[in-house]
């Protein structure tokens, strides 16, 4: 699959240059390579073509090469699908964390559920490989646009500066200081770069975003898939946010700033619907920040969110619910991330009020013991439905620890009249109804019409768990562990994508949510947040996922611990979770284990080294300049 040693070659911007770039000890720096292709002095001659050269820019975290799905790869020597920066981005991020474990066996790969990588690992070769891909390409961007005066192509340069740096996040992210480093001011040609430690590379991030952040078009002026001022002020709030991680220094006031940027003069709004996020027409949710855009046609590639789609299908899930054909059963997730999104003793026992004394049915069930509700099957003890205008149409809230749970319907605290059913449909005497996964649950029961409706009240739960066990004996078994169900390549309207291999689902590199909860996790961690907008912002993400105020929190309940836990239920499987864990000294070590963690399926403590992935061996031995990073 691999090649011992990853080269990059040749990509044409967009059919109008063809650059080389052979490896980052090697050149990482763009110059012709044919005298029969455009060269700088050819391409860069005014606004359109400086715009068409940008657009590979961005295009890069989405595509592969030039042509798609594969055949004209910018990466020579890996499987053209393996070599998508937003997937070897989210393999790294998810895979490594008790979020996802995959059970495919290709080399290198089974490394990610253990944390067991090496430097020789062709994904951290493909990874580091891409960044520096994107690194390459924006310097020469970069280089050539410096000079011109035009106001349309300075623009242009900001933009470009911004995904350098988004790529030099990832870089100091995930391989800290001591990793190569080239701006638009080195010689282009063949040479060994110098290093960089992880405060210095830290300091540029910075500065190049706040020197380019009065030039970005305001939040919501650029293109949709371009980055404008909002992504910059998110960037930099990511960056001040894990400011102690990479250079020991706590940056959480300066967080809390650009948090508030977003927040109060950014114009976001959350959407309203949760699952719109990651649908095929997730272009027109609301409250993205920078998004990746792909599409079924035009953007044909086998990384991206069809990897991350794809992947998730197997087993009993039907790939047409999920606007497809394709199911390669790879991912799933851990008993423990299992266990965070159903909230555990939040909602043990929880009854919904009815101080009106209005008339109830109840819901008595095998689950009740371990749920806090007395005896199994015991309708005395099950909790109750309420009917709020007496019209025999009942809802209410209760907790299930538990997939597979199964309940019936009881008219009164006995048995003398139930109800039971399947798939929305009840009747007097029928089958037990089946809960599929575990967490609160909110039902509607209508006996007008011998109808109910019922699932997980946090519409983030997304657990498919249908012919799936929670615990992971063993990991190339796809029904071993819980599937999630979170990325659809179907729109709201319940059309399928353009296409039924390749999604049109956009990958949301930044979001607001994501801000709310940074805003208030800098805000505990710092001396300058407003504790009682932190809370408010964490609320309104539980409203908008639970459909009212059931589980909003107060200060009391907005610890570290709950912020880490609450990333998790919004924003899992989207590339965030190993930056979260590292910054709270749970992803190594034994504070934290999860299973296949340390290569034991009960998991178990890993060495603090894998907070960092290593320095590509390729790159170390052929760079005199470069060290490894420390314990590989």
């Amino acid at each position: 699959m691999f090649n011992t040693k990853l080269k990059i070659v040749s990509v044409a911007l967009i059919a109008l240059m063809a650059v080389t770039v052979t490896s980052c000890t090697d050149d990482l720096n763009t110059s012709p390579i044919d005298d029969d292709v455009e060269t700088s002095e050819s391409v860069y001659t005014g606004p359109d073509k400086y715009r068409q050269v940008l657009a590979k820019l961005y295009a890069g975290f989405a595509t592969t090469g030039q042509q798609g799905p594969a055949g004209n790869p910018d990466i020579q020597g890996i499987d053209e699908g393996f070599s998508s920066y937003i997937r070897q981005l989210w393999v790294a991020q998810e895979i490594s964390t008790d979020e996802a474990v995959v059970g495919w066996n290709d080399t290198g790969l089974p490394e990610f559920n253990y944390q067991e990588w090496n430097a020789s690992n062709d994904f951290v070769m493909a990874l580091y490989s891409r960044i520096y891909y994107q690194i390459a390409l924006a310097n020469e961007f970069i280089r050539n646009a410096q000079g011109n005066d035009n106001q349309q192509v300075q623009q242009y340069l900001a933009e470009a500066r911004f995904l350098r740096a988004l790529s030099y996040w990832h870089a100091l992210d995930m391989f800290g200081g001591n990793v190569p480093f080239v701006t638009e001011d080195d010689p282009v040609g063949a040479y060994q770069p110098e290093p960089i430690g992880a405060q210095e590379l830290f300091n540029y991030i910075e500065t190049e975003l706040t020197e380019i952040e009065s030039e970005m078009p305001a939040p919501g002026d650029n293109d949709y898939g371009r980055a404008d001022q909002g992504a910059v002020w998110t960037l930099l709030t990511k960056l001040y946010l894990n400011a102690e991680v990479y250079t020991d220094e706590a940056r959480y006031d300066d967080a809390v700033t650009y948090a508030n940027n977003v927040i109060d003069q950014g114009g976001y709004t959350l959407d309203e619907d949760y699952e719109h996020l990651f649908m095929a027409d997730n272009h027109e949710a609301e409250g993205l920040i920078f998004s990746i855009p792909f599409d079924g046609v035009n953007t044909q590639t086998y990384g991206g969110t069809t990897f991350i789609h794809h992947a998730a299908i197997g087993g009993n899930m039907n790939p047409s619910n999920f606007g497809t054909g394709e199911a390669w059963a790879g991912h799933r997730t851990t008993p423990q991330f299992v266990d965070k999104l159903d909230e555990g003793e939040r909602f043990e026992g929880y009854e919904t009020e009815n101080p009106g004394g209005n008339n109830e049915v109840y819901v008595p069930g095998g689950y009740q013991p371990n749920s806090g509700y007395g005896a199994e099957w015991s309708p005395a003890d099950a909790p109750p439905l309420v009917s709020e205008n007496n019209d025999d149409v009942y809802t209410g809230y209760f907790y299930v620890n538990s997939a597979g749970a199964e309940i019936q319907i009881t008219a009164e605290r006995d048995w003398n009249e139930s109800y039971g059913g399947a798939d929305g449909n009840l009747e007097a005497g029928g089958s037990n109804i089946i809960l599929q996964k575990p967490g609160l649950h909110r039902m509607t029961v209508d006996l007008n019409n011998m109808t109910y409706e019922v699932d997980a009240a946090d519409s983030r739960n997304t657990l498919f768990t249908d012919g799936q066990e929670k615990e992971i004996p063993t990991l190339a078994e796809f029904t071993n562990g819980y599937g999630l169900a979170k990325w659809k390549n179907v729109t709201q309207s319940g059309q399928s994508g353009s296409d039924a291999v390749f999604v049109d689902v956009d990958f949301p590199m930044f979001r607001l949510a994501d801000v709310y909860l940074m805003y208030a996790e800098a805000t505990l961690r710092g001396n300058s947040g407003d504790m009682n907008k932190a809370v408010g912002l964490i609320n309104d993400l539980r409203e908008r996922s639970y459909g009212s105020d059931i589980a909003d929190i107060s200060s009391g309940d907005l610890t570290l611990e709950f912020i880490l836990d609450e990333r998790g239920r919004e924003l899992y499987w989207e590339g965030h979770r190993r930056t979260d864990l590292v910054r709270y000294g749970q992803f190594t070590g034994n504070e934290y284990v999860w299973s296949w963690k340390g290569e034991s399926s009960d998991g178990r403590g890993t060495d603090d080294r894998y907070n960092l992935f290593p320095i590509p061996a390729a790159d170390v031995n052929s760079n005199l300049n470069l060290t490894q990073n420390p314990g590989y």
